[in-house]
């Protein structure tokens, strides 16, 4: 696709961002007044409910989800051209697996250590990068991509099955905590949180730009990559770093959200039709900040008639995606 075209597509998903932040600020069940919204960001007073809830509950849970739409998003681009492998993705090779195993353990065992903000975001941070470099192992000694998608799966078992025996060692409370996270909810962030949680993420997005010469390479295979200049192993130790922030940073806040990190890069790849990651980078910023966006707006809209969880729902939209990619990939 010609440069003029994208920049047009960019520039309407630019200007459906604010229209998508407004819809899911007034999807609430509480209709709200603009100049509450007003007050609660620029003049807070805490015995003001309707500005408590603006504040602690529809301001952060706005901005999450256009952090993990994004985040996600760009974590999954990154993965599928490391693993030059369409299925590849946060959720689908594991990597929220590991950060869901070491969260289980720090909300389920009582270590004092991981019970703090930047503790969570840590131990979610490690086991993501673990399960990257395992599956950077994996995918150097297999030469089927459906191979490695199967590892990442069962991994994925693997961790569910260690994360069971947990649970059934667990005390209620904590067992509880931990069910209502893996579900995936927007609601754990407060607005204190908003600020370390926006610098990691803009620090994230800043770092995939600087990698887009080597990503661009990358496509044509690590052998041309490292020819024409490209440092390989420190490119795929900086792609997986990158990947373990954002999916690490997500996971320890909003629980797993299935599938997003490997749709959203795919739709923007046949949206966009070119292997030019700077304008993907932005494709998959927007569009996986407006898909979440929407879809946390229907689920506050059914609220008062059906209460779905955010998982639960990327999932039915994601599962059926992940059978076409395969059905169009076999033919």
């Amino acid at each position: 696709m010609k440069d003029r075209s994208l920049r047009l597509i960019i520039i309407c998903l630019l200007g459906l961002l604010p229209i998508a932040m407004y819809v899911h600020l007034m999807s609430g069940q509480i209709e709200l007044s603009y100049s509450s919204y007003w007050k609660a960001i620029f003049d807070f007073n805490n015995k003001d409910t309707y500005q408590v809830l603006i504040r602690e509950f529809r301001i952060p849970r706005m901005m999450m989800a256009l952090v993990a739409g994004a985040g996600l998003s760009l974590a999954g681009m990154l993965m599928q051209t490391l693993f030059k492998n369409p299925l590849a993705g946060p959720y689908v090779l594991g990597i929220n697996s590991g950060a869901s195993l070491l969260i289980a353990v720090s909300m389920m065992t009582g270590i004092q250590l991981f019970q703090s903000n930047f503790g969570l975001i840590g131990t979610a941070l490690i086991g993501a990068m673990g399960a990257g470099f395992l599956m950077m192992f994996v995918a150097q000694r297999l030469k089927s991509q459906i191979s490695l998608l199967l590892v990442g799966l069962m991994f994925g078992s693997f961790t569910a099955a260690l994360v069971s025996m947990i649970e059934s060692k667990a005390g209620a409370e904590s067992l509880k905590s931990f069910t209502m996270w893996s579900m995936g909810s927007l609601q754990q962030v407060t607005f204190e949180q908003l600020p370390i949680i926006l610098t990691l993420f803009i620090l994230s997005i800043a770092s995939v730009f600087l990698l887009v010469k080597p990503l661009n390479v990358l496509v044509l295979g690590e052998k041309s990559a490292s020819m024409l200049g490209i440092h390989i192993q420190r490119t795929r130790f900086l792609i997986l770093g990158i990947t373990a922030l954002l999916a690490g940073l997500i996971t320890a806040f909003c629980g797993p959200i299935a599938f997003v990190g490997m749709a959203i890069p795919n739709l923007t790849r046949m949206l966009f039709r070119t292997s030019n990651h700077a304008a993907l980078i932005w494709g998959n910023v927007l569009i996986g900040g407006l898909f979440l966006l929407g879809i946390d707006s229907i689920i506050q809209l059914l609220e008062g008639q059906l209460s779905i969880p955010l998982n639960a729902f990327t999932s039915l939209i994601g599962a059926p995606f992940v059978v076409f990619l395969l059905m169009r990939k076999i033919k």
